[in-house]
């Protein structure tokens, strides 16, 4: 084709789609138009993207015609009904629910580890990973490109904004009722001054850290634990990889945490690690524990890389490193993924 491609962006008017719009206005712009796409009670309303006021439309089959790239962030189910609507219209779509994740046809990419798999798309899809994955796989991958991975064991410890709007609000107002005061010194006293209301989570989240997250799913897992383990595998292409998460919900607003243990086929050095993270795309190594540095969610939330600190040689296993990662869930985490994984398709296009 000549000229630019032309984007959509449906759920423009959602937490991640308002981070995207920002991600489009910062980065080099390659697109022609580009097309903000909501539900129907949305339409009508102006969003600015390029510095320019533009109304969003409402999800419909005609809203994709003349599209080139679609990057959805909608719901699973709606992603499901709508993201082949728009493939039949001509659009390449890169669709951030799990819908696709797992499809076999459909290419998971994370584009500092995986770019190639993004030209592969039988379905015309290409999905984006869960948030939790993505905060830790860039410097993961790293780490496997170099030592060869065989074994990944991740605590995470993940803020309330993946759960939307109603995960922020519901910590904002436990935390309003708790500050302040005396509480969590007896058993129950949080929960009592938070009420039976805890939002989208099963517990109070001030004051406390609930080790849940997601669905229940067989043998007591979590759907958000299956999908690090499932989603680590395709993306590094490792069908058999041994994976165990344990997913934590914390007090934090937005940046997940992750505490990581991997072993590899052979004998690993620190030095040579941080190495290679402090020269990973999209990894920043951030580690002085003697000075105080090493990355919390309170200095990450708002920038792009994924921050490594605390790496570790596993003190008995010498083929194993510890490290402590973090990475904004709404941007490298969701939207900034998207956007790049929009903008490798793109270069298709153009030839870039």
């Amino acid at each position: 084709m000549t000229g630019r491609p032309a984007l959509a962006v449906v759920g423009a008017t959602g937490a991640v789609g308002s981070v995207m719009l920002r991600i489009l206005s910062q980065h080099a712009d390659i697109w022609g138009e580009i097309r903000l796409v909501a539900s129907p009670r949305s339409a009508g309303r102006k969003l600015t993207v390029r510095g320019e006021e533009t109304e969003v439309v409402a999800l419909s089959e005609e809203v994709f015609d003349g599209v080139d790239i679609a990057v959805f962030d909608v719901p699973e189910e709606v992603a499901a009904e709508w993201a082949p609507v728009a493939v039949a219209r001509g659009a390449v779509v890169v669709d951030n629910s799990a819908a696709f994740r797992l499809d076999p046809e459909v290419p998971l990419v994370v584009p500092e580890v995986n770019p190639h798999a993004a030209r592969v798309r039988p379905r015309g899809i290409v999905a984006n990973p869960n948030c939790t994955t993505l905060s830790m796989i860039v410097a993961v991958g790293a780490l496997h490109a170099e030592f060869g991975l065989r074994e990944l064991v991740v605590s995470s410890y993940q803020a309330v904004s993946d759960a939307g709007p109603a995960g922020v609000e519901a910590l904002r107002r436990q935390l309003s009722l708790v500050a302040g005061t005396e509480l969590g010194t007896s058993p129950g006293d949080v929960r009592r001054a938070v009420g039976d209301d805890t939002g989208p989570f099963a517990e109070p989240v001030a004051l406390n850290v609930v080790p849940w997250s997601g669905s229940l799913c067989e043998d007591g897992w979590s759907s958000e634990e299956m999908k690090v383990r499932d989603e680590s595998r395709k993306i590094l292409g490792l069908p058999r990889l041994p994976v165990a998460a344990t997913c934590v919900r914390v007090p934090v607003v937005t940046t997940h945490s992750l505490t990581v243990h991997a072993r590899f086929e052979n004998e690993v050095t620190v030095d040579r690690a941080r190495e290679i993270i402090a020269t990973a795309p999209g990894v920043v190594l951030f580690d002085n524990p003697a000075a105080g540095e090493f990355p919390t969610p309170a200095d990450v939330v708002g920038t792009d890389p994924t921050w490594v600190g605390r790496v570790r040689r596993s003190l008995d296993d010498p083929s194993a490193l510890e490290l402590f990662v973090c990475g904004d869930n709404l941007r490298k985490g969701a939207a900034l993924n998207a956007v790049q994984i929009a903008e490798l398709v793109a270069a298709e296009f153009t030839g870039a």
